[in-house]
């Protein structure tokens, strides 16, 4: 009878058998609280869960543009004024084909998504320096110069899921029982 049957099995148990423990109490890092998740968790759903309070309006939101978004997106969300940053107004129905450009106005679901997007992201070269307010503000400028808001029309966490886009129902929801 050969030895390595033996010892093979006597190393998976104590690979297998031993990990188990040293899980438990491995002696690294620290538990993780509901404070640092909630950090670090700033989804937002489409019906606006998640939203922070906050508030703003086009015009202060063209005030931070003309600061913090011209020299990437250009005036008036033209878009192309750095490398990969499309419009952000406009655009051709998708319909036209697959190769339409992809807007705010044409593509998007949801105005919460904006939202999301600006604030996990913009600006480019600083991402989530943007306070809420700044974020909503942002966001509506951007909706009022696609003209789905009006040009007074103030956006916070109980106005902005109501913006209807326009391709909202051209959508699939892949997990409608997770909304």
């Amino acid at each position: 009878m050969s030895m390595r049957k033996p010892f093979a099995a006597l190393a998976l148990v104590l690979a297998f058998g031993a990990a188990p423990a040293f899980a438990q109490n491995a002696g690294l890092g620290k538990p993780i609280s509901e404070a640092d998740i909630k950090q670090w968790d700033i989804a937002i759903l489409p019906d606006g869960t998640g939203l922070p309070p906050g508030s703003g309006t086009p015009a202060q939101g063209a005030q931070i543009y003309a600061q913090k978004c011209v020299a990437c997106h250009a005036e008036g969300g033209k878009g192309g004024g750095a490398p990969g940053a499309g419009p952000l107004v406009g655009g051709a129905p998708l319909t036209n084909g697959i190769e339409t450009q992809k807007t705010i106005a044409n593509y998007y679901a949801y105005a919460t998504t904006i939202f999301d997007y600006i604030r996990r992201g913009m600006p480019y070269t600083m991402p989530r320096s943007l306070k809420d307010d700044e974020v909503y503000a942002l966001t509506a400028y951007i909706l009022s110069l696609n003209k789905l808001i009006g040009e007074n029309d103030a956006m916070d966490a109980k106005t902005l899921p109501q913006v209807k886009m326009p391709n909202r129902d051209n959508f699939i929801m892949p997990y409608p029982d997770r909304i």
